[in-house]
C-alpha cells in the first residue's frame, strides 16, 4: 500500500510540474504553481523559510520522499529505470549494493556551493535538479506538445471549431537547448541501467537529504530473523542502497520508493519508527571492492564534462541570442547591456537568484523571454524585441518564478518600472532612408515616451523623426519590436543594470 500511495502521488506532481511547462494559457499556474515553489533548490534561493523548513521536517520524519515524490527529476529517472525493468523479470532485478561514494558526493556538493556563493550560478545549475528537468521539459517536451496542440488546432479549424489555437514552435536559444538535449541524454542513459545513480553520486540536493535522512524517524529495516538471504530486495533497489547480507540499508542513498517492502516474500522488510539500536554497519569487503568499477559513475563524470564543454564552446559562438535572424528577417541589435525583465530589480539580483529553469521563459506569452548565451549568465531569461514586447498588462514571468530572481509585482508597479530606454538609430529609420512618414514607435509607446519633430528644426514641413524622452522610458520595447525597418529596427532598447522607478 505504502509503495502505490508513493507511485500515485509521484505520478500526479510529475504531471502536473511538467505541464507547468507546456501550458500555453497559463491556466495551470494559477492552480499549480505552487508546485514549483515547494522544489528545494528555488526555495533557498528564494530564501522561503517555511518551505525549506517543511522539507528538512519531511525528510527527517519519514525520509527522502522528496526525492521520490516532488522532485520531477528523480521521478524521470524511476520512470526510465521501469521502462526498462519491464523487458523481463532478468533485468527488473539487476541491481546490486555498492559502497557509497560519500567523497565524490562530498566534493560536488562543495563545488555546487563555492559557485554558488562566487555568484557562478550559470555553471552550479547544471546539476541543480529541478533546473536540469525544467530545461529538459521546455526545450524537448514542450516543441512536441506544441507541435500536437497545432495538429488538433490545424484539424478543429477544418471541423469550424476554434476551440484550440496554433502557437509558434522555435528554439529560443541553441546552447540551452544542446544542454538540455545532452543531460536528457546523459540521465536515461544512467538510470537505464543503474536507477538512481544521478541522486546518489552526483546531485547536492539529494547529497542533502541525503544527510538529513540518515536521522529520519520512520525508515524501512530489515529483520534479520525473517530474512531468508533471497537478495530479492537488493537486486531490486535502484538506489543500490541494500546490503542483504548484512541487513543493513545506506539510509544516505534509501529515496523511501518502498520497492523493497513490496518485493520482499518473507515480510521482512517494514517500513517503521527506528529503532534505538541501529544495526551495524555493512563491514567492507576490500577484496571484493577492489576490482569492483561503477561504469555508470564514470559515464556520468565523462558525461558531465561534456555538457561544460559543450556550454563553454557554444556560448562563445553564437554572437545573436537565440539564432531567430535565420527565422525572422529583423535581427537582435548589439546591446551594451542585457535586458532582464521587470521584477528581476537588474543584472546582479537575478544572475545571483536564477536556477536557469525555463518556467518564466516557457510562461511568457509574448515571446520576449529567452535564455541568454553569456558565458556568465548562461540559461538565465533575458528580453529581446524580435517576435514580441513586453506588455504592460503582462506580469506572467514574475508571477510564475519560484526563486525569487523575479520578484512578484503587479500590473501598476510595473508600469513604473524603467528595465531599459530606447535608442534611436539615425541611419535606420525610415522617415530619412525613404522620405515618407512613419511614426510607429511614437503611435505605439505605452508610456507616451515618444514624440515625433520636424527633421529640420528651420522647417517645420520636413519629415518628423522620432525623440526619445529617457526619464519616462521603461524599455517595454514595443518601438523596438514595431519599428518597420529591416533588418535592423531604426530604434531599439538598451538594458540598464539597475532597475529604477519612475
Amino acid at each position: 500500500m505504502l509503495r502505490k500511495i508513493r507511485i500515485t502521488l509521484a505520478v500526479i506532481f510529475f504531471t502536473l510540474i511538467t505541464l507547468l511547462f507546456l501550458d500555453i494559457t497559463g491556466v495551470l499556474h494559477t492552480w499549480f504553481g505552487w508546485l514549483a515553489k515547494i522544489q528545494f533548490l528555488p526555495a533557498v534561493l528564494a530564501l522561503n523559510l517555511g518551505v525549506v523548513i517543511g522539507l528538512v521536517v519531511l525528510t527527517l520524519l519519514f525520509g527522502r520522499v522528496y526525492c521520490s515524490v516532488i522532485c520531477p527529476l528523480g521521478v524521470m529517472q524511476d520512470i526510465v529505470s521501469w521502462i526498462n525493468g519491464r523487458r523481463s523479470k532478468k533485468i527488473r532485478n539487476r541491481f546490486s549494493y555498492s559502497r557509497p561514494k560519500t567523497w565524490l558526493r562530498a566534493a560536488v556538493l562543495a563545488v555546487f556551493v563555492v559557485l554558488l556563493l562566487a555568484g557562478a550560478n550559470s555553471i552550479a545549475i547544471l546539476i541543480a535538479p529541478y533546473s536540469a528537468y525544467g530545461r529538459i521539459a521546455q526545450n524537448l517536451f514542450s516543441p512536441i506538445y506544441a507541435l500536437g496542440n497545432n495538429a488538433i488546432a490545424y484539424l478543429a479549424e477544418r471541423l469550424d471549431s476554434y476551440a484550440f489555437y496554433s502557437t509558434d514552435v522555435w528554439i529560443r536559444s541553441i546552447p540551452t537547448f544542446i544542454i538540455a538535449a545532452v543531460t536528457f541524454v546523459l540521465i536515461v542513459v544512467l538510470a537505464w541501467r543503474g536507477g538512481r545513480t544521478w541522486c546518489n553520486t552526483i546531485c547536492p540536493v539529494g547529497t542533502v537529504l541525503g544527510f538529513l535522512s540518515k536521522f529520519s524517524l520512520f525508515h524501512p529495516e530489515i529483520n534479520a530473523e525473517k530474512c531468508k538471504n533471497c537478495s530479492l530486495c537488493e537486486r531490486g533497489c535502484k538506489a543500490s542502497c541494500i546490503d542483504y547480507k548484512n541487513h543493513s540499508i545506506d539510509y544516505s542513498r534509501c529515496v523511501a520508493c518502498m520497492d523493497c517492502i513490496s518485493n520482499c516474500r518473507h515480510g521482512a522488510i517494514e517500513y517503521k519508527m527506528r529503532s534505538k539500536k541501529p544495526a551495524a554497519a555493512a563491514p567492507v569487503k576490500a577484496e571484493a571492492d577492489a576490482g569492483q568499477v561503477d561504469s555508470s559513475r564514470r559515464a556520468f563524470l565523462v558525461g558531465t564534462g561534456v555538457v561544460i564543454g559543450t556550454t563553454v564552446l557554444h556560448s562563445q559562438e553564437k554572437t545573436v541570442d537565440g539564432g531567430l535572424a535565420t527565422i525572422l528577417d529583423k535581427k537582435a541589435p548589439v546591446r551594451t547591456t542585457h535586458i532582464v525583465p521587470p521584477g528581476a530589480k537588474g543584472l546582479r539580483h537575478l544572475a545571483s537568484h536564477c536556477t536557469g529553469c525555463q518556467l518564466c521563459v516557457a510562461a511568457c506569452p509574448n515571446g520576449v523571454l529567452r535564455p541568454s548565451t553569456g558565458l556568465l549568465t548562461l540559461m538565465q531569461p533575458e528580453s529581446s524585441y524580435e517576435r514580441g514586447y513586453c506588455r504592460p498588462e503582462c506580469t506572467r514571468c514574475s508571477e510564475v518564478c519560484p526563486a525569487g530572481a523575479i520578484i512578484r509585482i503587479d500590473k501598476a508597479e510595473k508600469s513604473s518600472i524603467q528595465i531599459g530606454h530606447a535608442v534611436w538609430v539615425r541611419q535606420n529609420c525610415i522617415p530619412l532612408t525613404d522620405g515618407v512618414e512613419c511614426g510607429n514607435c511614437a503611435r505605439h509607446c505605452p508610456a507616451g515616451a515618444i514624440m515625433m519633430v520636424a527633421s529640420n528644426p528651420d522647417d517645420p514641413a520636413s519629415v518628423r523623426i522620432p525623440v526619445v524622452n529617457e526619464e519616462r522610458c521603461i524599455g517595454c520595447g514595443a518601438c523596438e519590436n514595431l519599428c518597420p525597418a529591416r533588418p535592423f529596427s531604426a530604434i531599439y532598447v538598451e538594458g540598464h543594470e539597475n532597475h529604477r522607478i519612475i
